[in-house]
């Protein structure tokens, strides 16, 4: 058993596991457990999934006023630029490698590591951050954030962030732009939540491809 599965496993256990167990663990008042690896993820694309457990998910977090995450990105792909504005969040890299970059809420950079498996990182609520995979193989990371209630991350780049609630005249003007010109920049953005880097988003290979023939 791998080091990220025995890692859930102490905490989240098998539905079958539960199903044996959960006559006694009621009769002791304790809580069932939950595996993470058997829920559907709550988003998904090529670039890679992500989950979720929350209160409404898993009453016990309730008690416990935390909610956990799972994320696997695929090699070179990036969960985008985000902000929790609800809670801080606690991360332990599970395999892989990969980069981890955070800044403070006036936009400098207060870090840019390199992490890998076993490491834990701590981003504090309102710093933006993302985390990137090597492109030489996918990163898992599980983690808690300091709330059991949703979480609803700002992402700040994609198809699904701020960026697109807020366009308008106005976003244009701050940007400095014409309204035409900043839907075209808005309007490129088509993945959301996980995307790829530079290097292995398809328009990137095709374009290097017609470049060197």
């Amino acid at each position: 058993m791998t080091y990220r599965r025995r890692l859930l496993r102490s905490l989240f256990v098998s539905e079958d596991d539960k199903a044996k167990g959960s006559s006694s663990r009621r009769g002791k008042g304790g809580p069932d457990s939950y595996n993470l690896y058997d829920r559907t993820p709550d988003f998904k694309n090529n670039y890679g999934w992500s989950v979720a457990l929350e209160e409404h998910d898993y009453s016990f977090l309730e008690h416990s006023g935390v909610s956990v995450f799972l994320v696997n990105l695929t090699a070179g792909s990036m969960m985008a630029p985000h902000v929790n504005p609800t809670a801080t969040e606690y991360g332990v890299v599970l395999g892989g490698s990969g980069t981890l970059q955070i800044v403070y809420p006036n936009g400098t950079s207060a870090v840019n590591t390199q992490i890998k498996e076993g490491d834990v990182f701590v981003v504090p609520r309102y710093f933006p951050f993302c985390q990137i995979a090597s492109r030489t193989g996918p990163l898992e990371f599980f983690g808690f954030t300091t709330s059991s209630r949703r979480n609803w991350p700002q992402f700040l780049v994609g198809a699904s962030s701020v960026l697109q609630t807020l366009r308008g005249p106005e976003l244009a003007a701050a940007f400095g732009v014409s309204l035409e010109r900043f839907d075209s920049i808005a309007g490129a953005q088509r993945e959301a939540v996980i995307l790829p880097t530079a290097e292995v988003a398809p328009g990137d290979v095709e374009s290097s491809k017609e470049e060197t023939e």
